[in-house]
């Protein structure tokens, strides 16, 4: 099994997330990890798709999804010319007298605290998956309340793989 990050450029219109995933429902792929937005264009939207599976399933998922109607753009977004980054809040329940503790970790981590309560801190995390879970590893000794993660944002690295549209 191997991961891929495939960057799709779509027609922002009412729909195009639910074909878009439709198409992985159906074909019984899986999703990782998905993230959507508009891009610098309004009418453009930027999907990121993280999916798993061996050689020819990876194959087909990109061209499956190339020929759906509202897609512009669909490439692989490799490691080792690209730019991952996800956003972590973390909700860590702590005394008072530990809170040190959380807050040495996280400026290691130069992750920010967001939220404080008398028996908890929301933390702000953003980097690669290997950080952010570097940065929950470390925190074992606590008591993770909640955690919402985004998943995986990407760009192509310089302006060679930029699509104009």
């Amino acid at each position: 099994m191997q991961k891929r990050v495939f960057q799709i450029l779509c027609d922002n219109t009412a729909g195009v997330l639910s074909r878009i995933s439709g198409l992985f429902t159906r074909r019984g792929y899986n999703i990782d990890s998905i993230t959507a937005g508009v891009t610098a264009q309004p009418e453009i939207s930027r999907i990121t798709i993280v999916t798993s599976g061996d050689e020819e399933i990876l194959t087909q998922i990109e061209k499956q999804v190339s020929k759906l109607v509202d897609v512009r753009d669909i490439k692989e977004l490799k490691p080792e010319e690209s730019v991952y980054r996800e956003l972590a809040l973390v909700k860590v329940k702590v005394a008072s007298d530990r809170r040190h503790e959380v807050i040495a970790v996280a400026d290691v981590f130069r992750a920010k605290i967001v939220d404080v309560s008398p028996d908890s801190l929301t933390i702000e995390i953003t980097g690669d998956q290997a950080k952010v879970d570097a940065f929950l590893a470390l925190l074992t000794d606590f008591e993770i309340l909640e955690l919402a993660r985004t998943g995986i944002a990407g760009l192509v690295r310089g302006t060679e793989g930029v699509v104009y549209i």
